[in-house]
């Protein structure tokens, strides 16, 4: 019992780093003797020191002595390969720690049970699996980019209660204020956002971060003949953005063009990501491109903002999605459906 406490406190760590750690999971990481936590930390960044590390360098001077009779916990298998940093699983060797308990294991190539085995080789106890599903669900976008070999899929939209998405085909702001927080905040938290040409020349979003504190996500737009003018918002030097044609490949500053066929785009596009290590998406529009995710069932959630007392009558109709919502919220007078694609587990 008192492992899964302390686990459940990884991860409360860890999520302190949503949408900052990228490529990189989220880690917490808790320091345990005699029932009193002695030290915790979490990975806040890539490139910067991992949960374990700054675990240990929380412990006050007065109880390093203790290290060998404490038990580290970690909610993801600690790494086992040198990359900006030297692996967590060397130093727990190094320190001696009496146990270590593990949420998930690493279904990363590099990691995969490496990490357990220096541990365990080394003579300390090492117990995995421990709160695994919530670990897993901590990490859904990292396990998903190494098992499945593309990012996480987030599909998003707002639609009016007789299902259009804006009014005689312009823009209309369907959702209240509240809600567009919330979309920020989500956009922070994810690793890019992609829009087709059509909402590009539709909407001229800017798909950035703004009514939050937080990083802007990659920008992605699916261009084919590049329609969209380089003065549009997205084109805007805010974020990163990459520019899926069949016309040219090019890196300019943070732009870059690749050049891809239309046959099976959606396939390729999901390829190329992998290939930058991209590892969450939110396909933010339009409906083509929404509608084209959906009929392929390459989505891994959706979330749908539905205002119940707007009636458009004509418009952009919304895509045509017949699944069940797992919960609802309500943010005011706008209505929050999340789904979860159940037909990928």
């Amino acid at each position: 019992m008192n492992d899964e406490i302390y686990i459940r406190r990884c991860i409360e760590l860890a999520e302190k780093a949503l949408g900052k750690t990228y490529p990189n999971p989220l880690v917490g990481s808790v320091i345990v003797y005699d029932d009193r936590i002695i030290g915790e930390g979490f990975h806040k960044k890539a490139g910067e020191p991992h949960a374990e590390i700054n675990a240990i360098n929380s412990i006050k001077e007065e109880d390093i002595h203790l290290i060998p009779e404490s038990t580290i916990y970690v909610s993801l298998e600690p790494c086992a390969h040198f990359g900006k940093t030297p692996p967590c699983a060397m130093k727990i060797k190094e320190l001696g720690f009496k146990k270590v308990v593990i949420g998930a294991m690493d279904s990363h190539d590099k990691v995969n049970g490496k990490g357990k085995k220096i541990i365990t080789d080394a003579g300390i106890e090492a117990v995995s699996g421990v709160l695994e599903d919530e670990c897993r669900q901590l990490n859904k976008r990292f396990f998903t980019y190494h098992e499945r070999k593309r990012p996480f899929i987030i599909l998003k939209w707002a639609e009016s209660v007789d299902g259009f998405m804006d009014k005689d085909f312009q823009p209309y702001q369907i959702s209240n204020a509240l809600s567009k927080q919330f979309v920020h905040q989500m956009r922070s938290e994810e690793h890019a956002i992609l829009v087709g040409k059509n909402t590009a020349l539709h909407d001229n979003p800017s798909l950035t971060v703004r009514d939050v504190e937080g990083r802007n996500p990659i920008r992605i737009l699916i261009d084919f003949n590049l329609e969209v003018s380089e003065n549009s918002n997205i084109y805007n030097d805010e974020a990163e953005t990459i520019i899926f044609n069949s016309v040219k490949n090019l890196e300019d500053k943070n732009l870059k063009f690749v050049k891809i066929r239309r046959e099976n785009s959606i396939n390729k596009i999901l390829e190329k990501l992998y290939e930058l290590h991209i590892q969450s998406v939110i396909i933010e529009g339009g409906r083509f491109t929404l509608q084209e995710f959906i009929n392929q069932n390459i989505w891994d959630e959706t979330l749908i903002f539905k205002n119940p007392n707007l009636n458009l009558d004509n418009g952009t109709k919304a895509p045509e999605f017949n699944f069940n919502p797992q919960k609802k919220e309500k943010l005011r007078d706008t209505e929050v459906l999340f789904f979860v694609n159940e037909s990928l587990d």
